[in-house]
């Protein structure tokens, strides 16, 4: 066994060491009250009628020894309860999230555990057991339908109706993104096809600091800008830098700079030819500030929908630095087992970094060789905005009404002027966040078993080990890149807040599973779709519906497994089906169409 295996072992009994403590704690002092009632010749003395005095007085060396012995195993346990404690699901209570934000610890406090669902838990659990053994009936490892696999990428193709690069350039855009790593993905390519929409050149985009992400990570620091450049070079001008020219200039001063109050969100490209264009015909530049959303995905002509896909799916490759920190956390995971076949998935991410079997020093047996990625969006923020009740008592009504007061009060002053909205209706409605406790429960439902090896991306937990409790009963097996990845594998992207994104894409783009639990997300987004392109067909992503899962937990005090399992299931086959992009639908989450996929 390896020692990346014998890092996984130990870090599995850490999630078991408290059951572990009580029990061996117990158990010691039955040893050591059994030792001290044994006689010479090891048989028990029974210790009847007068000679019961006369026992006590012959062993009270004993009998002191076996209380001392019991109440220092009983503060040794105090102590090291205090002290794993502490430490939660992810590390310490104050350090960085995945994303790389600092944590303040309040709301990842020791706590008691929070089942909203103790009945539904025990059901499942027993279903684990029995299933443990038993070969699998219904499998989500693989994608339902044959005609996923028909749709192949070919964004990077050339047509005859191309509109390559302008011969004169109109001026230039530049570009500063705000938000976090996959906001910022969005940006890029949205720049890339107003650049040739408007006929300029592209500077090469820059990366707003945020106080929230504290991230002063830019293009290069994430993507490999030559290999960018080269990409797009028979599509649009793009540079590095401005001309020496326009860098004197004061941009906002000749009134090109421009905001996202100053362009509607999923703008037209219409709305740029109006409102941006003459200011590039006149002044030579223009700067969008934020840059988040700004353009609309229908009506569009193709080829421009065509350049966004070449772009995200090709152009966009991340530096060699997080591709090899990337590989090593795909082969921890895996332990050194993989697909038969080089993935197109895996190439694209990885590039010269793709994990392969070059001897047998590289392969061990026993191994895991497949591994569901879970991205649970389960955050203090994403919690306290939802303004849903997740069963943790006033405690936790208090804690989160404070933080949105501290962190939305644009929210809290919408509140105030509109009609209240119950948390029971809310959650009715599918708005509420899945808890780790729901999902285990669907993942349950959907036949995992209990062995299965599960990545958990995104942020730190809101409850911390309290909350993520329920799903580690269920499914032990679980890790993360800082369970995964030693202190010094981590410490060049401890600071950089989208290197550690780049590290849970990686993990979750090329998982055999991906499981998102909330489709707003645009890491969820932007995951499912690099494995609806890459994926051929062997890529299943399970998206779960809240409104209809809401349905069938709001039954948890009568539903019967076997009919929550099959209510589950249908609603995930159903999310599985495989759909050409409707109109309005953001073509970097789903790629299956004409302008981005071919279809054999």
């Amino acid at each position: 066994m390896s020692k990346n295996n014998n890092n996984n072992n130990n870090k599995k009994s850490v999630l078991r060491l408290k059951d572990y403590r009580v029990r061996s704690s117990d158990s010691l002092s039955k040893v050591v009250l059994l030792h001290s009632l044994k006689d010479d010749s090891g048989k028990f003395n029974p210790c009847k009628g007068g000679n019961r005095h006369t026992w006590f007085r012959g062993n009270v060396k004993s009998v002191v020894f076996m209380f001392v012995l019991t109440a220092f195993m009983f503060l040794l346990d105090s102590v090291m309860v205090s002290v794993f404690g502490s430490i939660n699901f992810h590390g310490s209570s104050s350090t960085r999230n995945s994303d790389g934000r600092e944590e303040d610890g309040v709301a990842h406090k020791e706590r008691p555990t929070v089942e909203m669902y103790g009945r539904l838990l025990n059901l499942a659990s027993s279903a684990l057991a029995e299933k443990e053994f038993k070969q699998e009936s219904l499998n989500f490892w693989e994608e339902p339908y044959q005609e996923a696999s028909k749709w192949t990428p070919c964004a990077d193709k050339r047509y005859p109706t191309s509109l390559g690069k302008p011969g004169e350039s109109n001026g230039y855009i530049m570009v500063s993104a705000n938000g976090g790593l996959n906001q910022q993905r969005v940006a890029i390519c949205n720049a890339v096809a107003v650049a040739s929409l408007l006929n300029a050149t592209l500077v090469l985009p820059k990366f707003l600091y945020s106080n929230v992400w504290k991230d002063p990570s830019q293009f290069g620091d994430i993507y490999q800008e030559d290999y960018f450049m080269r990409m797009l070079k028979d599509d649009v001008h793009i540079v590095q830098e401005l001309p020496l020219h326009l860098k004197s200039l004061d941009i906002e001063a000749i009134g090109s700079l421009i905001t996202d109050a100053d362009i509607v969100k999923e703008a037209k490209p219409i709305d740029y030819v109006r409102t941006v264009l003459p200011l590039l015909m006149k002044n030579k530049i223009v700067h969008f500030l934020g840059f988040g959303n700004r353009l609309g995905f229908d009506p569009l002509p193709p080829e421009l929908q065509r350049l966004r896909c070449k772009c995200n799916f090709h152009a966009l490759k991340f530096v060699p630095k997080i591709q090899e920190v990337g590989s090593l956390l795909i082969k921890r995971i895996r332990k050194f087992k993989y697909h038969a076949a080089e993935r197109r998935l895996d190439k694209q991410l990885l590039g010269d970094f793709t994990p392969s079997i070059s001897s047998k020093e590289d392969y061990v047996e026993g191994g895991s060789s497949r591994y569901l990625a879970l991205h649970l969006r389960f955050e203090e923020d994403m919690v306290a905005y939802s303004q849903c009740d997740f069963g943790g008592g006033e405690h936790e009504k208090k804690e989160l009404k404070a933080y949105r007061e501290v962190h939305f009060p644009l929210l809290i002053e919408r509140l105030k002027n509109s009609k209240p909205v119950s948390p029971a209706e809310l959650r009715k409605l599918g708005k509420c966040p899945l808890t780790p406790e729901e999902a285990a429960l669907v993942l349950a439902a959907l036949g995992f078993k209990r062995g299965t090896y599960i990545y958990l991306a995104g942020s730190r937990i809101y409850g911390g080990s309290s909350r993520m409790q329920p799903f580690t009963n269920l499914y032990p097996n679980l890790v993360t890149k800082e369970t995964l990845l030693t202190y010094n594998e981590l410490a060049p992207f401890r600071n950089f807040s989208s290197q550690l994104a780049a590290l849970d894409f990686i993990a979750c783009a090329t998982s055999d599973v991906f499981a998102m639990t909330d489709s707003g997300s645009q890491l969820s987004s932007l995951v499912s779709g690099f494995r609806t392109y890459y994926g051929d067909g062997h890529a299943p992503t399970l998206q779960p519906n809240k409104k209809r899962l809401a349905a069938i937990f709001s039954e948890n005090s009568s539903i019967g497994w076997t009919t929550f399992e099959d209510r589950v299931r249908k609603m995930t086959e159903e999310g599985q089906r495989v759909r050409v992009r409707g109109s309005g639908r953001s073509i970097y989450r789903q790629p299956r169409c004409p302008e981005c996929m071919c279809r054999s």
